[in-house]
């Protein structure tokens, strides 16, 4: 017997080449991010980054991008935005010099 397990937000996990994404809004991203680095903007990009609130909030934001010209961006594909998703961004913001944008 299979067991289908279904996300809490109706997220369908989605692959890219080798790579696992818990949403396919998050898989077209690093998609587009594919595409920007073959292209020369974007250097390099991480994904999956934890960050740790001195109150022991951990979040984890879905990308760092560094582009060539020099600009690095937090950003999260959020498809829908909890309360504790905006209270735990507004508390990682106020302790570390970032700025997370949602793609």
């Amino acid at each position: 017997m299979a067991i289908h397990l279904r996300h809490k937000f109706k997220n369908v996990p989605t692959e890219v080449g080798n790579a696992k994404f818990s949403s396919k809004k998050e898989a077209r991203h690093w998609s587009e991010l594919l595409l920007a680095k073959k292209s020369g903007e974007l250097l390099f990009a991480l994904r999956q980054v934890p960050f740790h609130h001195s109150s022991g909030v951990r979040y984890i934001v879905d990308f760092v991008e560094f582009w060539k010209d020099g600009t690095i961006r937090f950003v999260d594909t959020k498809g829908v935005k909890t309360p504790m998703y905006k209270v735990k961004k507004k508390m990682i913001e106020a302790e570390f010099p970032i700025t997370i944008t949602e793609a």
